[in-house]
């Protein structure tokens, strides 16, 4: 094994959307600053490097495409009317300060995509092609490659693909830099900086997934997305909020694929067996079509679908082309197996995700996007507070956090100074890859797939999975953390033969840390507000007056210590924290 250590001004972790667009942000911010210092003879440029897991052309939520942008404020609305939306589907538990400073942002943002080459559909007049009140119709099977492209073109932007980064370096609660290894080329990195902008996205694979086998990973969000960023904040202690907002995508089944297209494209309604229209009887909200769903099911007049029997030719063809942007697979299986004039689209909710970017799930965040270990800036789906970002809000933060970072770099002599990583905490990283690939692995025939494979079970069938459909109790829960726990101390027992399977056990740890954060916040709140989402047998209804609150949670002595803060205030737009 290689070992490389780097040092760099802005360690961006994760080239997905938020942490490439968060790299042409810094580049512009530093270029500024830049032409200010010139004046005085003093510039230095800002060294920017961006470490992806795979490659940042085709990673992320956006690898292979979207069809719409769904946060834009469109013609007559404003962004209190998209505070006002993302608060009411999330039941009020949002925080108001970060959904304000992205949306004021949305249309900022998807302005400059269209100039870096993104295709936005416009009508006769020159007008962006809407889709619902907050949503506009894009050609965007290439939206990452433009990204990706953009970044490439930045003098002081460096990118390191194919390198995994599974821990921070933090000494009294502040970050320098943080540790991993390179997957193609068998190295290890201790890369050292003066801020870091954690956009590693949410959580997948937690739960056993809708499709078994080879096709485990037909799944809605992005399999290679394992919650590297949180599990990485919790064990160095960093706030968490909201884990227990999970989130089910109500999507078609077998395929996966997105219901929403169809929802707002052509108006296709939620119908049981019967025929009959459901959505409205269990309510509008997000968590309450899957709720609407499980209960028409559980009921006996499942299976439930989408109507779109019927639709014109123009709207079906409209449907036909929307897919190939984003998932293509249902497009081939339309022309297989009957068009969607022909026959209603079946339904069905998905296993659980954590993510920030459609639930309030992830890192305690200021409006700078600081963290509360000083140094680490999160953006994307890794940052919570503020659901139903979606891709501008993504990068929004992405942008807020650039700038936020750039500040802190320029602040406190920091330009100038900087502490280097312990040998000894590169010596016992070190130590424990070579573990993995020198053991001889675990006579039982312990893999990380199989672990994997068992932690899903335990998660689906003792913390509100498929199988229980979304319900647990605080016995369960119970179960469910002794099973955990057990799986945990079965990984280092692990080998690996490559690299490849090394990271396959660094993903599985990742994944095992954000499942004990999910039961902690679970078993934390004592009601049920969000359906299906969250849905405690042993507190079925809501309580307001002791859960209109943040659920938020610290690793202390070892194990996750949840606590409740207060609601921001009506119309209050900040909430910042201490170190």
């Amino acid at each position: 094994m290689k070992q490389e250590k780097i040092k760099t001004d802005l360690l961006i972790i994760g080239g997905g959307t938020a942490g490439c667009y968060a790299a042409i942000t810094a580049a512009k911010a530093d270029a500024a600053s830049n032409a200010v210092n010139n004046a005085a003879n003093n510039a230095a440029g800002l060294k920017i490097l961006i470490v992806e897991k795979a490659n940042i052309k085709r990673s992320g939520c956006l690898a292979a495409g979207v069809n719409a942008l769904n946060a834009y404020i469109t013609e007559g609305r404003t962004p209190k009317d998209y505070v006002e939306y993302a608060k009411k589907d999330a039941d009020g538990i949002v925080r108001e300060d970060l959904l304000y400073s992205i949306s004021e942002k949305f249309n900022e943002v998807t302005a400059h995509l269209e100039k870096l080459g993104l295709v936005i559909l416009k009508d006769k007049d020159g007008k962006y092609v809407t889709r619902g009140n907050r949503n506009i119709k894009i050609n965007g099977e290439n939206i990452k490659p433009i990204l990706a492209d953009a970044v490439k073109k930045l003098d002081d932007v460096t990118v390191l693909n194919h390198v995994n980064i599974f821990d921070y370096s933090v000494h009294d609660n502040k970050i320098d830099g943080a540790f991993g290894f390179g997957i193609e080329n068998d190295t290890f990195y201790a890369i050292e900086a003066k801020a870091v902008i954690i956009a590693t996205g949410g959580a997948a694979g937690l739960y056993k997934p809708n499709n078994p086998g080879f096709s485990r990973h037909k799944m809605w969000y992005p399999p290679f997305n394992t919650g590297a960023g949180y599990a990485m904040g919790i064990r160095h202690g960093a706030e968490m909020t909201t884990f227990e907002m999970r989130f089910i995508a109500l999507r078609c089944k077998d395929t996966i694929a997105p219901t929403g297209t169809l929802a707002q494209g052509v108006g296709a309604k939620q119908v049981n067996a019967l025929g009959e229209v459901y959505e409205t009887k269990y309510g509008l909200s997000t968590s309450e079509r899957v709720y609407g769903t499980v209960t028409e099911n559980l009921e006996g007049r499942g299976p439930c679908y989408l109507r779109t029997e019927g639709i014109s030719a123009e709207q079906e063809e409209s449907l036909l082309k929307a897919y190939l942007n984003m998932a293509p697979s249902q497009t081939i299986r339309w022309i297989e197996n009957g068009t969607p004039s022909k026959a209603n689209v079946e339904i069905e909710g998905t296993e659980p995700y954590i993510v920030g970017g459609h639930t309030a799930s992830g890192y305690w965040v200021d409006t700078k996007r600081a963290t509360t270990i000083e140094g680490l800036f999160a953006a994307g789906d890794v940052a919570g507070g503020a659901p139903q970002k979606y891709v501008t809000g993504a990068l929004a933060e992405g942008e807020i956090a650039a700038k936020s970072a750039v500040e802190y770099i320029g602040a406190a002599g920091l330009t100038t100074s900087r502490t280097s990583i312990p040998e000894a905490e590169v010596e016992n990283h070190i130590a424990e890859i070579k573990k993995f690939l020198d053991s001889r692995g675990d006579d039982g025939g312990d893999t990380a797939e199989r672990l994997e494979e068992e932690m899903q079970a335990a998660m689906d069938a003792y913390a509100g999975g498929i199988q229980t459909s979304y319900r647990y109790s605080e016995n369960q829960l119970a179960v469910a953390l002794e099973k955990i726990e057990g799986i945990e101390a079965r990984i280092n027992s692990l080998h690996a033969n490559d690299f490849q399977e090394l990271m396959y056990i660094y993903e599985l740890k990742e994944r095992l840390t954000v499942c004990k954060s999910v039961i902690a916040h679970l078993a934390a709140r004592h009601e049920t507000r969000w359906h299906s989402f969250a849905e405690n047998l042993d507190y079925p209804e809501k309580d307001n007056e002791n859960f209109r609150k943040y659920v938020n949670s610290r690793l202390v002595n070892g194990e996750i210590q949840t606590f409740t803060r207060e609601l921001t205030a009506e119309g209050q737009k900040n909430y910042e924290h201490q170190h």
